[in-house]
């Protein structure tokens, strides 16, 4: 809990979140606009506008800024509640890739940085995406084979390469892109006005209400001044990794809340609807279902608070937040398609959200490092460290 925000202040915040999400936010929810960028956009941002009124914004960021001033272990409420809509998290201030963009820069960026980008990001009226990963035979999972380079030319550096499903890519103003120089792979700050960032397309994916679309892009002779080298030359993944443990986290809350309602959703169902003689909820098969999902969506908030706390003490998290998202992406998966099973041919439907809830937890398993590959990185830990269970 914050040292200056009481818990009657905290619960009275939560309160108000919850409040605007179900009875602002949900109800703008369109399915039909699914897959309309611009659309989702226009939404949102009034929403967004809405929020502020309230009181209601960025998490992270400090109070003096425009933000809440939360601290790690505050955000696991806040943005389940956020988390409960495809609309919250944008509404509120907390969707990726903008949320972890700004935390990585306010650790990383030199006053400079801070003022050209930093300070326009937090309020809004400038927004980032993250390029990392590579059409084959680029990087995907294996950062050694980031492919992406980044030369000198006197003073300035020129960029080649070609990324794709840099997310947000199709409405950022600046990208946080890793390339790799002679010292070593290195994050870049790049305008996407720069006439050597081309924006090829948004590549389509089965996740719905996606903000900013999953850009394809391509660098050709993309030449961007001493000050675009963010940090340090050669620790760009070290940076990348930076902002991908809270990433994680902040994926774990949102969806944590989408997988709460998505059960919500179907125990209401089971409760009223009727089949061989009996309520849905009183069929045994049906019971354990939804016992599960409470069982892995408790276990599931309590590896995230476990972590949260370790951030907010300052602790390295990279190997509980390796397991706490391995964990999470495939207990929120479970859940919702567990509710979809309880609803039948209603849940794979668009009558109800729970089909549209699905397509968006399923990425989880792959975003922010595939679930294989996290096992294989945990393993690795535990054996070198010789860790216990």
């Amino acid at each position: 809990m914050s040292l200056t925000r009481s818990a009657a202040d905290f619960a009275a915040l939560i309160s108000r979140a919850r409040d605007f999400i179900t009875h602002e936010v949900i109800p703008r929810e369109d399915l039909r606009m699914a897959h309309d960028v611009d659309a989702v956009d226009q939404l949102t941002t009034g929403l967004r506008a809405r929020a502020v009124a309230l009181g209601l914004g960025s998490p992270r960021l400090a109070v003096q800024d425009g933000g809440l001033g939360l601290s790690w272990e505050e955000c696991c409420a806040y943005l389940e509640e956020a988390g409960r809509s495809y609309l919250g998290p944008a509404s509120l201030q907390c969707a990726a890739p903008g949320q972890p963009d700004i935390a990585a820069l306010d650790q990383l960026a030199n006053p400079q940085q801070r003022a050209r980008y930093l300070a326009p990001l937090t309020k809004g009226t400038m927004r980032s995406c993250f390029a990392m990963t590579e059409p084959p035979p680029g990087v995907g999972s294996d950062p050694r084979m980031l492919s992406t380079r980044a030369r000198r030319d006197g003073q300035d550096w020129v960029i080649d390469g070609h990324k794709w499903f840099a997310s947000n890519g199709a409405r950022a103003d600046v990208a946080i892109l890793v390339a790799r120089s002679d010292g070593g792979p290195s994050c870049f700050l790049v305008d996407t006005n720069n006439p050597g960032f081309q924006v090829v397309r948004n590549v389509p994916t089965m996740e719905p209400f996606g903000h900013g679309g999953h850009a394809e892009i391509r660098l050709v002779n993309c030449r961007v001044g001493p000050d675009a080298l963010l940090g340090e030359e050669g620790r760009g993944l070290d940076y990348a990794q930076l902002r991908l443990e809270g990433a994680r986290l902040f994926h774990c809350m949102r969806f944590i809340g989408l997988a709460s309602r998505a059960m919500g959703l179907a125990q209401d169902y089971a409760a009223q609807r009727e089949s061989h003689g009996a309520r849905l909820s009183e069929h045994q098969m049906v019971q354990a279902m939804v016992a599960d999902a409470h069982i892995e969506l408790y276990a599931a908030r309590l590896m995230t608070l476990d972590t949260a706390r370790r951030l907010d003490r300052g602790e390295s998290i990279r190997h509980e937040s390796s397991m706490a998202k391995v964990f999470v992406a495939e207990a929120v998966n479970r859940v919702a398609d567990s509710a979809v099973q309880i609803t039948g041919a209603l849940g794979i439907s668009e009558d109800l959200p729970l089909s549209m809830i699905l397509r968006t937890l399923r990425p989880f398993r792959i975003y922010d490092g595939a679930s294989e590959v996290h096992r294989s990185a945990i393993a690795k830990r535990v054996f070198k460290h010789q860790l216990r269970a």
